[in-house]
């Protein structure tokens, strides 16, 4: 990745293009660091996503659909009375610095002119965004509050100046020729792709490391040359966003990095690019967060249960002695007569043995030898009992094992809706209490997420077990066709046709696999079958179904093709 001041001067351009003269017409603040701001331009409604996560901060437009809190946080207030139905008059960039500042035109409350700028500043965990009164330049409100305790040089506090970030005071790259760069490196202390990222604004290792690339052994007659042909593009706007999968890693940029080897897929413009990057990884971060304890239950219980199977496994091969007891004590019984109290041994004649061996029954020296026969009995009718019982706690805590294996997979690609309706689940089957989770109406309905497969066939997916019971148990039509990984925690999917093409089938399957525990695996076996074939046992757990009469396809999971069918 890479969302360095070049990166941020192609994404300036793009969104000049495409919000330039817009009217603001929604402003949302979905999550603590991230808004969305709806801007009406060129006939229709982009969605300007503003991030100051530390970790994710950026500036784009998306097409990724967010929850919204019922109440709006303060922030969100305050940008929507300033800036709620104002005209985006310019977009531009702080140099190459990773700031970008987006200037309003509207009116304030007795219906005069005012101007507001808003601020992005896109600093790792020092990322933020400032409402700024253009005319008075003292701050309104910002996404983050920074006392001068924390920072003596810019205090962001309503009503304080808005400072700049401190100037870098490099050369710009895009307009340096050879002899700048050449001023710029001193080939004598080594490490020159570190050398150009100090001199040069708005460079980053990636696009550093791909100059020196191409200059090989770097030297005064290779790297000018270099570093002027990899600016060149940058200089004319001639961007071709790319994501690169080197197989351990993820990259980004907008023009292509050959130092870089691994599979490329290209992309229409910088917001589609980052929408396919970032897609679930500040979700993931924030749902890490929410289900913390979620996590670390599920965790604690499936650690238990593994132990408990362990456990209970012993208790089985012990009780599988029980017709070893019933022997001792019959053949007890038929030798009472040569038993005498204090004895704590006998050896005595086996007779279920054919070789009519003799065997050595243990005896309690203070029993009776009718009370030491009756030792044995009892110790064979308490292992009959237990041979039953511990068999039926095995099944129960292997489906136990299966539910909370399930349950954390689930977490793996649960959005911040679905983690609370798993916490409900969680409460209504007693495993944590019910006083903490905020109940829903009985009449809500989960929501089910929905992908269109290339013939248009719609195909629906649950996320969780609440999801996965609903659509299969009561929104699923019959003969619709149902799909689950084999014998492996996953989602439900249901084709909404009971004819599917095996093309739909495929995509279908694909989408089950991606939302399973083998969701890095390849060529995962997912079975088919229709929602008649389909049935809940009576007492199951949450989520639980058995089928028949299944056939079984084998996809390879593609996270890019998974969604491009969502809707």
């Amino acid at each position: 990745m890479a969302f360095d001041g070049l990166f941020t001067k192609a994404m300036t351009e793009e969104l000049n293009e495409a919000l330039m003269g817009g009217r603001v017409n929604k402003i949302h603040q979905p999550f603590k660091n991230e808004t969305i701001m709806v801007i009406r331009a060129r006939g229709k409604n982009n969605k300007l996503l503003l991030s100051a996560h530390p970790s994710y901060a950026r500036v784009q437009l998306t097409e990724t659909i967010h929850d919204n809190p019922s109440e709006p946080p303060l922030f969100c207030v305050m940008m929507r009375k300033h800036l709620d139905g104002a005209i985006l008059e310019n977009i531009r960039q702080f140099g190459l610095d990773r700031t970008i500042c987006f200037e309003f035109k509207g009116k304030n409350e007795i219906g005069d002119i005012s101007y507001k700028n808003l601020y992005v500043e896109i600093m790792g965990r020092h990322s933020n965004i400032i409402l700024v009164d253009k005319e008075k330049g003292t701050i309104i409100d910002s996404i983050k509050h920074v006392p001068s305790a924390l920072n003596s040089y810019r205090t962001i506090l309503p009503g304080a100046p808005y400072v700049e970030p401190p100037a870098q005071n490099k050369q710009n790259p895009l307009a340096a020729d050879a002899q700048a760069v050449l001023r710029a490196v001193d080939f004598n202390a080594g490490k020159i792709s570190k050398q150009l990222v100090s001199s040069f604004e708005g460079m980053s290792p990636l696009i550093s490391n791909e100059i020196t690339a191409r200059a090989g052994l770097a030297n005064k007659e290779t790297l000018p040359p270099a570093f002027l042909a990899v600016m060149e593009p940058l200089k004319q706007g001639a961007y071709s966003p790319l994501l690169i999968e080197t197989g351990e890693k993820s990259y980004f940029y907008m023009i292509d990095l050959p130092h870089l080897s691994g599979e490329r897929i290209k992309f229409n413009s910088l917001s589609s690019l980052l929408d396919r990057y970032y897609f679930g990884k500040a979700e993931r971060d924030r749902v890490r967060q929410q289900a913390n304890d979620l996590e670390r239950l599920i965790g604690n219980e499936l650690q238990k249960n593994r132990s408990k199977i362990h456990k209970l496994e012993r208790t089985l091969q012990e009780a599988e002695n029980a017709g070893e007891y019933q022997r001792l004590g019959e053949l007890l019984t038929a030798n009472l007569y040569a038993v005498k109290k204090g004895m704590n041994k006998i050896d005595v004649l086996n007779y279920y043995d054919e070789n009519a061996g003799t065997i050595t029954i243990a005896l309690d020296p203070q029993k009776s030898p009718a009370d030491n026969a009756q030792k044995y009995f009892s110790r064979y009718q308490k292992a009959k009992h237990a041979l039953v019982v511990v068999q039926e706690q095995i099944e129960k805590t292997k489906n136990e094992i299966l539910y909370f294996e399930a349950l954390m997979q689930q977490l793996e690609s649960a959005s911040p809706r679905d983690i609370e309706e798993i916490r409900e689940e969680l409460a209504e089957e007693g495993y944590i209490k019910a006083r903490h989770v905020k109940k829903k109406k009985k009449t809500d309905k989960p929501v089910i997420e929905e992908y269109i497969a290339s013939d248009g066939t719609l195909i629906h997916a649950g996320k969780n077990n609440r999801q996965n019971d609903y659509l299969t148990n009561k929104f699923a039509r019959r003969d619709d066709i149902w799909l689950h990984t084999k014998d492996i925690p996953g989602s439900h999917v249901v084709i909404r046709s009971d004819a599917p093409s095996n093309e739909t089938i495929l995509e279908a399957a694909m989408i089950a696999a991606y939302y399973s525990k083998a969701k890095e695996s390849s060529s995962v076996p997912v079975d088919y079958t229709k929602v008649r074939y389909v049935k809940k046992p009576s007492g199951a757990k949450p989520g639980f179904v058995i089928y028949d009469n299944q056939h079984t396809v084998y996809v390879t999971p593609d996270e890019g093709k998974v969604m491009a069918m969502k809707k």
